[in-house]
Parts: structure tokens; C-alpha cells; sequence
């Protein structure tokens, strides 16, 4: 059952990550990752995975330390669940910078690679739209742009 879980946590992201990447000018797609609601899905499997672990989860968490999250993350349980968690901030992630990206008038053909580079390497994704962020959302550049000069 773990391994199942595992497995479809990622698959469950795959339309809202799709959405984002081959529509991300659809109103629908706008509607559907402007709502946090879109992390659910990994965050149900997460729930199932750790029901049953709580008190082992509380102790890793509660005073982490590398042997014990070493020996966490060493269970199959525990390590989907940090998957879970993964795969879920990423999607957060992933449509904050739509929205953003959206915002600043950032191209698709921009956004799609960053976007996809977040699903698979998200901190670097996620670090490379955030220098562009702040390039494209520069006062003196954002007058520039509206006014032409």
C-alpha cells in the first residue's frame, strides 16, 4: 500500500502542473491555481500514510536530529510522506509562480521550462523565477515598461 501511495502522489499533481504548463493563459487553469485547494490531493496521501505513525512522526519532528530523521526517512512509510509533503509545497510553489509569472507578463515559453524545472529540481526553479522576479519587478524597470521611457 506505501509503495502504491508513493507512486500516485506525484501522478495526482500531474493536471494542475499540466494546466499551468501547456494552458497557462485559460481562465480555467487562472481559476483552478489560484486556489491553495490544488495541494489537497498529496496532502490526503500524506494524511493516510501518517495516521498510523503519529507518535513516531511527533518524536522526528517535535526535536529533529540527523540520526533520527536519518532513521525516519530510512522507513518506507516515512519516506513517502516526505514526498508527499515535497510534492505538495512544489505544487504551491509551482502555482505561486504562475500567478506571478502571469502577473509580471512573463511569457509561456519562459514560464513552461522554469515550471518545469520546479517539478523536477524545485529549489532551482524556484531560485531562477525569483531572480527573474526580481528583474522584471524592478520599480525603476516597471516605469520604464509603462511609460516608454
Amino acid at each position: 500500500m506505501t509503495g502504491f501511495l508513493f507512486q500516485i502522489t506525484f501522478w495526482l499533481t500531474v493536471p494542475f502542473w499540466g494546466l499551468m504548463i501547456f494552458a497557462p493563459t485559460s481562465a480555467l487553469t487562472n481559476r483552478i491555481v489560484s486556489s491553495p485547494l490544488i495541494a489537497v490531493p498529496p496532502l490526503v496521501v500524506y494524511t493516510v500514510l501518517v495516521a498510523a505513525h503519529l507518535p513516531e512522526l511527533w518524536a522526528t519532528m517535535s526535536s529533529p536530529n540527523l540520526d533520527t530523521l536519518r532513521e525516519f526517512l530510512a522507513t518506507a512509510w516515512g519516506a513517502s510522506a516526505v514526498w508527499a509533503q515535497v510534492i505538495a509545497w512544489d505544487l504551491l510553489i509551482g502555482a505561486w509562480m504562475h500567478r506571478e509569472g502571469r502577473r509580471l507578463g512573463l511569457h509561456p515559453l519562459l514560464m513552461g521550462p522554469l515550471l518545469v524545472l520546479t517539478i523536477v529540481l524545485s529549489p532551482f526553479g524556484f531560485g531562477l523565477f525569483l531572480a527573474i522576479r526580481a528583474f522584471c519587478d524592478r520599480p525603476d524597470r516597471a516605469t520604464t515598461v509603462v511609460t516608454g521611457q
